[in-house]
């Protein structure tokens, strides 16, 4: 990577904005995630959902998630792991469902703990999609990396037709890896024959940047905006 820079000896910044006194590197390999920077979440929605079905403290407790949709220490171990083992794929959605139902009122039932776990769903811009293949046609390889589940992965897919969006698709449940280990960031590194130095990574959570950073030296920015800002300016 070829800087020109007024301290030449400063270090090269992993994550977050260039300072101005470098000059943005050729990048041209952009890694997105999908929920929080492709597609929103409305963990609220989620949450005021299950609230009904089994109340609030169960829902931070064994659900583990909260208004700012990253999970609670008081979650049980127990049902820790079954979210874990959800999102690696490791367990069916109906297992996943019907492990759920316990902890609801009685008379719940497994449809109504599915249209729940939907509702985290939000919308997803056009705009965003649009963006992703403008930066194709400007001759961007563009790649995502998402940690998600079948319930939620397959309307999203399906709807609004990834595939036609990116080069290659790495979905935590499908690759049983999740973020932010490392061994699913050196997956698609090896897979996608990704250079580093040219890279971009998009993701909302700074645990998963600083590991795209720290393990495979990917520059990694918070949102779409914060990607227009590095490349179109």
């Amino acid at each position: 990577m070829d800087f020109s820079t007024k301290n030449f000896n400063a270090p090269v910044p992993m994550y977050g904005p260039l300072p101005t006194e470098w000059k943005t590197p050729k990048f041209n390999t952009v890694v997105f995630d999908l929920g929080g920077v492709i597609i929103n979440l409305n963990v609220p929605r989620c949450i005021e959902n299950f609230s009904r079905l089994m109340g609030i403290d169960n829902v931070r407790n064994i659900l583990g998630i909260d208004d700012e949709g990253e999970g609670v220490t008081s979650v049980s171990v127990a049902t820790k792991q079954l979210m874990a083992d959800y999102e690696r794929g490791n367990i069916s959605t109906d297992d996943f469902l019907q492990s759920l139902l316990p902890y609801c009122h009685p008379g719940a039932s497994v449809e109504a703990v599915r249209t729940a776990w939907l509702s985290m769903l939000d919308v997803l811009p056009h705009e965003r999609l649009d963006y992703i293949r403008s930066l194709r046609e400007r001759g961007f390889k563009t790649y995502l990396l998402s940690n998600s589940n079948d319930l939620h992965w397959e309307p999203i897919y399906q709807q609004y037709r990834l595939w036609e969006y990116f080069d290659m698709i790495f979905a935590s449940h499908q690759l049983h890896l999740a973020k932010p280990s490392e061994q699913i960031f050196r997956h698609v590194e090896s897979e996608a024959s990704i250079d580093s130095l040219h890279t971009v990574y998009v993701d909302d959570l700074e645990k998963n940047r600083s590991a795209a950073s720290a393990y495979v030296g990917w520059y990694a920015v918070e949102s779409i905006e914060e990607l227009k800002q590095l490349l179109d300016n």
